[in-house]
């Protein structure tokens, strides 16, 4: 799920290091969610803003449309997870590899509560399992 027509923004805000985005920012991605989640602009940005490595931006996307989701549905528990694996690297570029591993812990749980479908919102599990496998080797090298 890589959309070439979501712009990367213009830089990775790390919290301490680099500057944060200006107010409204993501508000046209905040705007999207409604209508099928997993067509809107944030969910398509959210693991693009990841596999670019903006962390922070992909937590800001994403968060709308979990809170949009029904509270116990399966995708709910997924798009947590997946803002988790996002929350996890972002620790860990800020070089909290103790943090890391343990919002991956939390990232893999929600994930195995979701087990089942091959794909939810149009994501590989497979995919989003092989990205939380690779923080968590970083993070664990990092200690």
């Amino acid at each position: 799920m890589k959309p070439p027509e979501i712009p990367l923004p213009s830089h990775a805000y790390v919290p301490g290091r680099t500057p944060r985005h200006a107010e409204g920012a993501f508000d046209v991605f905040h705007a999207s969610v409604h209508g099928p989640l997993e067509e809107t602009l944030a969910w398509r940005a959210g693991w693009h803003f990841i596999e670019g490595g903006f962390f922070w931006e992909a937590h800001e996307v994403l968060e709308p449309v979990w809170l949009a989701l029904p509270p116990n549905a399966p995708e709910r528990r997924f798009v947590q997870g997946v803002i988790q694996i996002a929350n996890a690297a972002l620790k860990l570029k800020m070089g909290r590899a103790r943090a890391a591993l343990r919002l991956c812990g939390i990232a893999e749980g929600l994930l195995a509560e979701c087990a089942g479908p091959t794909a939810i919102m149009g994501l590989d599990r497979a995919t989003v399992e092989d990205y939380l496998s690779g923080v968590r080797r970083e993070a664990k090298s990092a200690l």
